[in-house]
């Protein structure tokens, strides 16, 4: 299963060029297979970023959502077992939504990520450079 990182959720919703080719190809066919996944922080974090104002985000972020589910996207949950993951990375930066979605991810999805961070973490996540 494939698992999106907000960012790159965000990017192919809006058709941003930052989406690489091969990233956007792979979300699309997950999208169509039923096997594209979020973790539910994914949609805090946007709302967040949005009521911020550090997201220039046009939609209602809950309505967003709802399309997005509708559409097939499957939203995981942070359970127990993540936030406890999710706390007991090893060398991981603070930002505790990369570290829920990076535990959510460990579950035996790929992440789609562009960030630096997640992408150069030596910790064992199968992982996609969005931008490729």
């Amino acid at each position: 299963m494939t698992l999106a990182d907000t960012h790159a959720l965000i990017w192919l919703w809006t058709g941003d060029d930052q989406l690489g080719s091969d990233a956007r190809r792979i979300i699309d066919s997950a999208l169509q297979d039923g096997d594209l996944a979020v973790s539910a922080m994914t949609f805090w974090e946007v709302a967040m970023l949005r009521g911020k104002e550090r997201l220039a985000f046009p939609e209602d972020v809950a309505a967003w959502r709802r399309e997005l589910l509708g559409q097939g996207l499957i939203e995981i949950p942070v359970d127990g077992e993540i936030g406890i993951r999710a706390n007991e990375l090893a060398d991981f930066h603070a930002d505790p939504a990369d570290r829920i979605i990076v535990a959510t991810a460990m579950t035996s999805h790929q992440l789609v990520t562009a960030d630096r961070r997640i992408l150069d973490w030596h910790g064992e996540l199968r992982r996609l450079d969005a931008t490729q």
